[in-house]
């Protein structure tokens, strides 16, 4: 027994000729535009499966002054960050899926790799970690303990992480990850230095929220994807005490 992605519907889903449609790089930033989005996003279920495209939309978006973000294992080559990069790239999402052990077992890989890819890009720009966490995976002190303080040393203090509650799916039945349980790596993550520790996957947590490293005033307050209550200044300081928020973008209404 192996673990699969979260996302295994999408990922597993046999094609259906009938009910798909094939996009171009063109197209798709059409179709972005027309929506008002402010940037766009490569995804589900690995980016890297389809690269080339990819780099072909990022450089379409860089043109048309729209943002581009990746969401991603981390597990592709220097040379393809290298290409994400010159295509663009303002952001990563990138997975830390557990330590050395873990990811060996779980995922016949080396996650030194997705280290590397993780460094390289901070250097240029904007990454947030994320890992899923799973009881009897990743769920242990000295796994989330080492993931948090590799983050803090290795990318730096203000480097979002993301710590998703695992729910049973595909080939892996394992019970759902308890919230304490996320509420504990949440606390680790702080005790290790880091200012933005967030708790995915349970929607209307505490800890999906953004909150002043400093003062610890309420600044960003979500639902899941929806954005509630935003407080940030124009010049991007918690508007209580006056900390600087290492935040990119900007927020529209």
């Amino acid at each position: 027994m192996g673990v699969r992605c979260q996302n295994f519907s999408i990922s597993k889903v046999e094609p259906d000729p009938a009910h798909s449609e094939i996009f171009s790089p063109s197209k798709f930033i059409e179709l972005a535009e027309k929506g008002e989005c402010e940037g766009v996003s490569m995804s589900f279920s690995e980016p890297t499966t389809f690269f080339e495209f990819c780099i072909d939309v990022f450089k379409l978006a860089k043109k048309r002054r729209l943002y581009t973000t990746v969401i991603t294992n981390g597990y592709f080559t220097p040379e393809a960050l290298d290409m994400f990069l010159a295509a663009g790239t303002d952001a990563f999402n990138i997975d830390i899926k557990g330590d050395k052990e873990a990811v060996r077992k779980y995922c016949n890989a080396d996650v030194e790799f997705v280290w590397q890819n993780a460094i390289e890009a901070r250097k240029k720009s904007w990454v947030e970690i994320t890992t899923l966490v799973i009881p009897g995976v990743n769920d242990d002190e000295a796994c989330l303990r080492g993931i948090a303080r590799r983050i803090h040393d290795e990318l730096g203090d203000d480097v979002p992480w993301h710590l998703s509650r695992y729910y049973p799916a595909y080939k892996f039945t394992v019970s759902p990850t308890p919230i304490e349980t996320l509420v504990k790596a949440r606390e680790i993550g702080i005790e290790e230095g880091l200012n933005f520790v967030y708790i995915g996957n349970v929607p209307g947590h505490e800890f999906e929220n953004t909150y002043c490293p400093s003062c610890k005033e309420l600044l960003i307050q979500r639902y899941i994807f929806d954005i509630i209550n935003y407080k940030i200044t124009e010049d991007k300081k918690c508007p209580k005490c006056g900390e600087v928020i290492p935040i990119v973008g900007k927020y529209v209404v």
